[in-house]
């Protein structure tokens, strides 16, 4: 674990450093491609950066809407850097309220948008293994195996770098301008989609650190990503007839 980087005498939180750097890689990749999608880079960097500021604040103030009491003594707890004093659900629909409404404004198509985000996102799922790495949180479960590492007093899976290795082969099959230039719109995010789920599918196993679901002997979020699957590859399909439909149309 390395929670904290000692920079010229001064700590600096390590895990929060890496989401930071992540992010701003990410969105300055899919600002460079953008046109790929017939889009402004400096549209999508604003996208995502318009997103990242109401998922931060919308989860503080929705943990604070749920937990008045945390806050009724002092105001200035809003602005605290102690990341319990938040509710990941409530961010998450509020950012996805903003990009909607910055979307209609900008009056943004939801497929090409998507794909040219796609990068952005990709480099955000390899930065959290490694946050999550420095942090020691999202820790493996228990091995023996020659390479488990010592942590929270056991020697466990380091499922972290597992899932840092998976999310780099899903950013190189993602990249910008891999997939075939004739593919339809929204090829690029479902692909990534598809194969973020079947990451989660086969790491989430090596995890000491979630909760299982006996009835279906699936954890939770093997269960969702089984979801997710699902409904991608149904949209891939279905958006891959309508393009060929249209191209035999057309001919």
């Amino acid at each position: 674990m390395l929670p904290f980087l000692n920079l010229f005498g001064v700590a600096i939180a390590f895990p929060p450093l890496v989401l930071i750097v992540g992010i701003w890689l990410g969105a300055s990749l899919s600002e460079k491609h953008a046109a790929r999608y017939k889009l402004s880079g400096e549209l999508i960097f604003n996208l995502i950066f318009s997103v990242l500021v109401a998922y931060i604040v919308g989860g503080r103030l929705s943990y604070a809407l749920q937990h008045p009491s945390a806050f009724s003594g002092n105001l200035l707890n809003l602005l605290s850097r102690n990341a319990g004093l938040f509710d990941p659900i409530g961010g998450l629909l509020i950012a996805a309220v903003t990009a909607f409404i910055f979307g209609q404004r900008k009056q943004l198509k939801l497929w090409p948008t998507l794909d040219a985000v796609t990068p952005a996102l990709a480099v955000l799922m390899l930065a959290v293994p490694l946050a999550n790495l420095a942090s020691g949180s999202a820790y493996g479960a228990p091995s023996n195996m020659p390479w488990a590492i010592q942590l929270w007093g056991a020697s466990r899976h380091p499922v972290q770098i597992y899932e840092a290795v998976g999310a780099a082969l899903i950013l190189w099959a993602v990249w910008p301008g891999r997939v075939r230039s004739t593919a339809f719109p929204g090829a690029v995010f479902l692909q990534f989609s598809a194969y973020s789920a079947l990451a989660r599918l086969f790491f989430e196993g090596f995890r000491g650190s979630s909760l299982a679901i006996t009835a279906l002997d699936l954890r939770a979020a093997q269960l969702a990503a089984w979801i997710v699957l699902a409904a991608v590859l149904w949209l891939y399909q279905s958006r891959r007839s309508v393009q060929e439909e249209s191209y035999g149309s057309d001919g």
